[in-house]
């Protein structure tokens, strides 16, 4: 039990997000002693991803927004008169305005069972119930060296309550596009192609009931953070330094789109797409690869743009000779920048890194990790365990200890009334009290996830992972992210479609989305007009909520923490992962400067052992997909990494 954990370490880290989880691997592929402990009793934080069932629990508790109870009372004593103790908080404030909508008969789900989950108990409730038989199937026990392993590879594995990266011999690959032999190898049977999207289009969309989506609540990994990884992004490069990836696997974006005088279309972004674009005329596709080449080598030109350095990205594109439809494509699906708040350079370097990003893997920029966000945490914490790393989820920390005469951190006390040592400490900003945060001000992200049953632009192909960024209507407001994915993500069902909606803050989450919600979808729970509503998807279950934005708090701004505590911020607003990845680096270089961040793993062969030691005792390393690099149809986990590397060589 937790009460026999080891009274030292050299690293505590408070929180399972993803800046925690990196420097935890980090740290112990470095050969640091790491515990690493949440408060929750999932991985993720509010990076996690949730079966539908595990969401709907998240939401109750948010709306509840009970504490912790405090299960040992005379912790106190454990402090020395030398010693202060910084509380930390025993409830999450991160969340708030939490509202779901059902656009279906909830009625008719009222008896019915999850596929796959265990019988309920009578002693609990029903989210409660879900939740104990989730853990009691799924869940690591409190005190490990090494993340519990999934006994199969069920398609409707829930991932609100455990890794669901800690399946042993699922060889992680970055897919692309065509790629779909992992969805029959993991039971999910192959989305539908040829004939199957004719017959569904001359039928009609299929009618999705509440019951349904309650019956495969499994199927969901519905994220609370939406994000996308650039193909050329810090996370992706650390994936591959690692050798992380082999614990995931990837999809392509699949398309661009743009929202524009009430329509959705395709954005055309390679040259292949552009000179094949129906939307643009012979003229504008010129004027589009042109301006494209610049953008590639913008620094080599800089008499192009330094007359328009005080200038936004918009007034710059007005003075380059593109119709509307162009700049409006290079502002909004390109670049990706805001309208009024963006610099010249700023756009022009965006606008570049989303070109280089073309063709790595696909012909967009982007990849999302199948399961979703939420794997991307939870294989971190699988590189820690094996490299020795401790895991305790359910496992709140009471207060830290500081030294009152060297104001260095000591030591934690936990929930059992352990008191824990360590040189360095790792807190997740949701954990610090509000008097430690009274000078910090925070921003907000508004976020709607909405479950379809078609997409928001239809075409032969069912299976599209969509990125839609939809301008804002008033100046000075924020442009909405859509991101919708589909069932060959293994996000959602079959015949539907998942929908995350993610802004800065200005109202509550439900103000400031909804809107654009309503232009795009139809929110009628009973579809029999014809006309113009046919075309739009029709939303079976949405939820609203505001997530708190700590990115770009300096350290400085929280009251009396040590030199020797670290505070790593949650999610930020923007599309990529950069902002986690750069803060634990930087976290991980102040505590060791002279050690390299994230090494590649050894190679097993090149390992020597004890005469006293067995080879199977490799554990950790037995399987790994590096044995032979070359040989890659033994482990095509060593396919996916040597062929990025040797791609990036030929470029």
């Amino acid at each position: 039990m937790a009460d026999n954990l080891p009274s030292e370490f050299d690293v505590v880290v408070i929180g399972t997000g993803l800046p925690e989880s990196i420097i935890a691997a980090a740290c112990a592929r470095s050969g640091q002693r790491v515990l690493h402990v949440d408060s929750k009793n999932y991985y993720g934080g509010n990076w996690a991803s949730f079966s539908f069932s595990g969401l709907l629990s998240w939401i109750k508790e948010n709306q509840q927004n009970t504490d912790i109870s405090d299960e040992c009372e005379d912790w106190r004593k454990l402090i020395l008169e030398n010693e202060e103790v910084i509380s930390l908080s025993k409830k999450d404030k991160t969340i708030q305005h939490v509202e779901d909508f059902c656009f279906g008969d909830q009625d008719s789900a009222e008896n019915v069972e999850e596929a796959g989950a265990l019988l309920k108990l009578p002693a609990f409730g029903a989210s409660d119930a879900d939740r104990v038989a989730q853990e009691s199937e799924k869940e690591c026990t409190p005190v490990e060296n090494t993340l519990a392993e999934v006994e199969s590879q069920e398609p409707e594995k829930a991932t609100g309550t455990e890794p669901a990266s800690t399946v042993e011999g699922n060889d992680p690959e970055i897919t692309s596009e065509s790629e779909s032999s992992h969805d029959a190898a993991l039971g999910e049977s192959t989305p539908e192609t040829g004939s199957a999207p004719s017959e569904s289009s001359a039928q009609g969309p299929k009618k999705i009931t509440y019951a349904q989506i309650v019956r495969e609540g499994r199927r969901f990994n519905i994220d609370l953070v939406s994000k996308l990884l650039y193909s050329r992004g810090l996370l992706i490069d650390l994936l591959i330094k690692s050798n992380v990836s082999r614990y995931a696997e990837f999809k392509n974006a699949t398309r661009i789109l743009a929202f524009q005088e009430g329509k959705v279309e395709q954005v055309p972004c390679s040259r292949a797409d552009v000179f094949n674009s129906r939307q643009l005329t012979m003229v504008e596709k010129r004027m589009l690869m042109k301006f494209l080449t610049f953008c590639l080598d913008y620094e080599q030109h800089p008499e192009e743009y330094q007359d328009y350095e005080n200038s936004t990205f918009a007034q710059f594109l007005r003075t380059r000779k593109l119709t509307p439809s162009l700049q409006h494509f290079i502002l909004h699906s390109i670049a990706m920048v805001s309208e009024t708040d963006c610099s010249t350079l700023e756009g022009l370097q965006a606008t570049k890194k989303f070109l280089q990003c073309l063709g790595r893997y696909g012909n967009t920029p982007f990849l999302f990790p199948l399961y979703g966000q939420g794997e991307i945490p939870q294989c971190f914490c699988r590189l820690c365990a094996v490299f020795g790393g401790i895991y305790c989820l359910r496992h709140s920390v009471q207060c830290l200890v500081v030294d009152k005469e060297s104001e260095r951190c000591k030591a934690i006390v936990d929930h059992f009334g352990q008191r824990i040592s360590a040189n360095y400490f790792i807190v997740e900003d949701s954990y610090l009290s509000e008097s430690t945060c009274t000078n910090v001000c925070y921003r907000r992200i508004s976020r709607a996830v909405l479950i379809t049953d078609q997409s928001v632009l239809n075409t032969d192909a069912e299976q599209q992972v969509s990125i839609l960024t939809v301008p804002p209507e008033d100046v000075g407001k924020p442009a909405v992210c859509i991101i919708e994915l589909c069932s060959s993500t293994m996000t959602c069902m079959k015949e539907t479609y998942l929908v995350h909606l993610t802004c800065p803050s200005t109202k509550t989450a439900r103000e400031d989305l909804e809107p654009v919600v309503q232009k795009l979808f139809d929110l009628n729970e009973e579809k029999e007009t014809e006309n113009e509503e046919l075309e739009k998807p029709r939303v079976l279950w949405a939820v609203y909520f505001n997530m708190r934005d700590s990115s770009g708090v300096e350290k400085k701004s929280y009251d009396g923490l040590p030199s020797n505590v670290y505070v790593c911020s949650g999610p930020d607003s923007a599309l990529g992962n950069d902002c986690a990845v750069k803060q634990a680096e930087t976290i991980f270089h102040k505590m060791f400067p002279a050690e390299e961040f994230c090494p590649p793993p050894p190679n097993p062969e090149d390992i020597i052992y004890d005469e006293d030691e067995i080879a199977p005792e490799e554990s950790g390393f037995s399987n790994s997909p590096e044995t032979k690099p070359e040989s890659s149809t033994e482990e095509s986990n060593s396919g996916d990494s040597t062929a990025v590397k040797k791609e990036d060589n030929e470029e």
